[in-house]
Formats: structure tokens, C-alpha cells, sequence
């Protein structure tokens, strides 16, 4: 069934478990981002091998529930890395007991780095919400066809976005130069690719889940303003 436009009502059957999935995936992504890997002469983040699969879902919910519906579920990834901030900052200025040895440690990989914590809300918050307005406007364009067209290119805006302002804010000045280039590049090529491999896997969810629903959102005259809560 296509429609332009639908509420996602609380009689849907699924969508409320993938947002949950999209929201961990995200917040798992973001705290394991503080370790920065070197396999053979690519320098990823640790986020490399689980942030990509939070695109996945992006796609997914764009296609089959609509922008309006992944907006949502955006805000509420949002909403997620600002309390999962302001949770691990408030355990790190608590005051360690005696016999506890580990603050350091803590700081080191929870404590909330305010440029990591700032480029990574802002990354997401852009990339995200132009991973999905792509994905959406090429599926009006396309008229539903060529699915795998849609996922990647929408990868390829929305982690491209991601992927720069995420790295000129959280590391620029702190490594060099051509580190900072080299770990920017490889982790946009290596989403990029990830997003490819895993286009049969984003074919068969939608699929079962266009089914499932009993829909499949075309966003027709529809505001795409990521501030609008109400419509």
C-alpha cells in the first residue's frame, strides 16, 4: 500500500523495536569511538565496525515508515547522546573511593571530552537527518525503484557529512594533519563500502517489513524542516 504520508500509530509492529535498535547501536557506537585502530595502513575509529549499521537503520526506517516517522526517531538518538554525556561526566567529577584506582582509566575512556561529545552530536545530528532526506527524495525521484541506489547514496551524502565534522571537531589540532586526513577518509571509505556489503541484508529487512506493516511511505509535499515536531 503507498501512501504519501502516514502517523506511525502504536499498532505498528515493528517500528518502535528497530528505533530502540537504532538508538543502542548509536549509543554503543559513540562510546567505543574513543579508541582510535590501525589495520595495515587504515586508522579507523572503534565506532568503524557498529556505527555504519545505525546508517542501515536510518535507510530502513526512511523507506518503509518515511522521513516524518525518522525523524523521530532521530531526535530520539539525539536526546540519547546528550543524557549518555551528561551521565558519564556526572560519575566522572564524583569523587572516587579511596581503594578505587581507576579514574583515570575512566576519564580516559568514559570521561566526557567535551570536543568528542560536541563533534559527535553534531555529526550525527547532520549526517543523520541528511542520510534520510536524500534517501527520501531519491525514492520520490526513483519512484520506489533501484533500492540499493537509494541506501548507498544516501550513505554517501549522510556519512561523507559525518564523517568530516565529526573528525575536524573532535580531533583536529590533537593529531596531525595527515592523521586527521587519513582517519577521515579511511572511515568514510570503510562506511561507505560496509553500507555496499550490507545492501542485500537492507533488501531483505525492508521487504519483510513493507509487508509486514502493510506500507510503504512516499513522502510526498511534505516539510522536511528537522525542527518540526508537529505536522
Amino acid at each position: 500500500m503507498n501512501e504519501s504520508s502516514v502517523a506511525i500509530s502504536k499498532d505498528s509492529k515493528y517500528f518502535l523495536f528497530i528505533g530502540v535498535l537504532f538508538v543502542a547501536v548509536l549509543m554503543i557506537s559513540n562510546t567505543i569511538a574513543v579508541k582510535i585502530v590501525q589495520i595495515g595502513p587504515l586508522i579507523f575509529t572503534g565506532a568503524i565496525f557498529t556505527f555504519p549499521v545505525s546508517y542501515v537503520f536510518g535507510d530502513v526506517l526512511t523507506e518503509v515508515y518515511g522521513y516524518k516517522a525518522s525523524r523521530k526517531i532521530i531526535w530520539s538518538g539525539f536526546a540519547a547522546l546528550v543524557l549518555m554525556a551528561l551521565c558519564y561526566y556526572f560519575i566522572q567529577i564524583l569523587p572516587a573511593a579511596s581503594f578505587w584506582q581507576n579514574q583515570g582509566a575512566y576519564e580516559v575512556i568514559l570521561g566526557a571530552v567535551p570536543r568528542i561529545v560536541i563533534g559527535s552530536i553534531i555529526a550525527y545530528f547532520v549526517g543523520e537527518f541528511s542520510n534520510s532526506y536524500v534517501m527520501s527524495r531519491m525514492k520520490i525521484r526513483s519512484n520506489g525503484r533501484r533500492l540499493w541506489m537509494r541506501t548507498i547514496g544516501s550513505t554517501v551524502v549522510g556519512e561523507g557529512i559525518d564523517s568530516i565534522i565529526f573528525g575536524i571537531i573532535a580531533f583536529a589540532g590533537v593529531i596531525p594533519f595527515s592523521g586527521l586526513i587519513m582517519l577521515i577518509l579511511s572511515g568514510y571509505i570503510a562506511k561507505v563500502v560496509y553500507e555496499a556489503i550490507l545492501t542485500p541484508v537492507t533488501y531483505l529487512v525492508v521487504n519483510k517489513l513493507k509487508r509486514a506493516e502493510g506500507i510503504d511511505v512516499y513522502d510526498k509535499d511534505i516539510n522536511y524542516n528537522p525542527f518540526l515536531f508537529k505536522e
